[in-house]
């Protein structure tokens, strides 16, 4: 009677309220919201712990091998070892003594050693006979240097980066540098085990190194931070310069040994007087590099000297180099990549050797008519770079390391052709990428990456 005055509509919307608000009531929706919050809450309170696994007394034990105990087979433990990534300790700057490492209280290796080299330095070889065979006999005398498993010793620990050979006609006197700042030496005639031995002058890669010319006694040699001059007389490693730019490599501007012209990684040049006190360089010149991997001075015009950089070949005169504002005498043209070495003909002069990244050899670029040769120039990034250099006793023909196997260094005349190959795949079964040639002998020496030389 209430709603009698509704319509029909209203009445039937009131009427499903009724009902809809009856049927939740009946749902007791409340307590059951109400009990299962209270169940949650006590769930969440229990802290259950996951149950260890009972370990089986007869469970097989899992096996490790000997090295990963660290123990060698006599069941003995081994001694931990430096590992290659461990850092060196830098080289303090000034005069250092030539005491052989992890050999401070033997006298005795030491003094053998330097003996050898005083006794083999102090024979004159300016009347050493210097052969100018002919191609033909020269081929002849290649054919007769062979490799043994004798001429083969570990010198430094890693990989060499440069290396040196004595000009004594009656001893085999070799020097390598490698990553690390070691210079080994080894008197490959000497059959005792205590041939070769290892001194650290430098704290980083030693990139070059030199006997003098005129006193072998000296043998320089040259790290990024600086050049050091080993003297055996006093048995010290002078210091001759010392600076924060990078030396790459370095070359003397006279015959006997006094000046001498530097390269540096940032592109410039240094001069260098070992006659003035203090380790500055007399000049430092900019000549548009921007990076500087060899310089190589004029056998026969000391003032002129080569440098190849990132893509550049110049010729620059030191007697007008200044800071800024170089230019070059002569420009050799044609590299499309980054240029590894550049040298000078031994002789004369007339000839320059180039490698390159493009896996060409530019023999001698101031030959007209003569076309690089393809070879594979690709070391990598453990491999030292590929250096052409000439056979110290002719204008026509140079010796560099090769990818090919069997592994092999190969000798190229100046025409590109390949002339002689020296190999033994029992002996030699890595990359030789840095050499040397004796300069009166037949005797080539090559450095691998693992800090061997292989003496042929």
């Amino acid at each position: 009677d209430e709603y009698s005055q509704l319509s029909a509509y209203e009445r039937k919307r009131l009427k499903n309220i009724t009902e809809n608000a009856k049927f939740f009531a009946a749902l007791q929706l409340h307590e059951s919201a109400a009990r299962l919050h209270q169940i949650a809450s006590r769930r969440q309170s229990q802290v259950t712990k996951r149950m260890k696994p009972k370990k089986m007394e007869d469970e097989t034990v899992r096996r490790r091998s000997m090295r990963l105990q660290r123990v060698d087979p006599e069941g003995i433990p081994v001694l931990e070892t430096p590992t290659r990534v461990q850092e060196e300790p830098e080289a303090p700057a000034g005069p250092l003594p030539m005491v052989l490492e992890d050999e401070a209280g033997n006298n005795e290796l030491t003094e053998n050693l330097l003996t050898t080299w005083k006794r083999i330095s102090e024979v004159k070889a300016d009347g050493a006979e210097k052969h100018t065979w002919d191609l033909k006999r020269y081929r002849n005398s290649l054919s007769t240097m062979v490799l043994t498993a004798e001429n083969i010793r570990k010198v430094v620990r890693y990989r060499v980066c440069s290396m040196a050979i004595h000009p004594s006609e009656s001893n085999i006197f070799v020097a390598a540098g490698d990553t690390t700042g070691q210079m080994g030496l080894w008197n490959v005639d000497s059959t005792s085990e205590e041939g070769a031995h290892t001194f650290v002058p430098h704290s980083e890669p030693i990139t070059c190194m030199y006997f003098s010319p005129c006193n072998p006694a000296h043998l320089l040699s040259l790290s990024r931070t600086s050049l050091r001059c080993g003297d055996v007389t006093r048995a010290v490693f002078d210091e001759i310069s010392r600076t924060e730019m990078h030396f790459s490599s370095f070359d003397f501007l006279e015959d006997n040994a006094s000046t001498a012209v530097l390269g540096q990684w940032d592109g410039g040049v240094a001069i260098v007087d070992r006659r003035t006190p203090g380790t500055s360089s007399e000049l430092s010149a900019d000549i548009g590099f921007s990076r500087t991997r060899t310089v190589h001075v004029h056998p026969v015009k000391k003032q002129y000297f080569i440098a190849a950089g990132s893509m550049d070949v110049c010729i620059y005169d030191v007697r007008f180099l200044r800071s800024k504002g170089n230019e070059p005498v002569s420009s050799l043209p044609g590299h499309t990549k980054s240029v590894a070495s550049a040298y000078f003909s031994p002789v004369t002069g007339h000839r320059v050797v180039t490698v390159c990244a493009d896996d060409k050899l530019r023999p001698p670029l101031f030959s007209p008519g003569v076309s690089p040769c393809s070879h594979d120039n690709q070391t990598g990034r453990w491999l030292s770079r590929f250096r052409a250099i000439w056979e110290p006793k002719r204008d026509d023909c140079f010796v560099v390391g090769s990818m090919a196997r069997p592994r092999r260094v190969e000798v190229f005349q100046d025409t590109g052709k390949l002339l002689h190959t020296f190999s033994n795949p029992d002996c030699l079964g890595s990359v030789c990428s840095i050499n040397v040639v004796h300069p009166t002998r037949s005797v080539l020496v090559g450095g691998n990456s693992s800090g061997r030389l292989h003496v042929f």
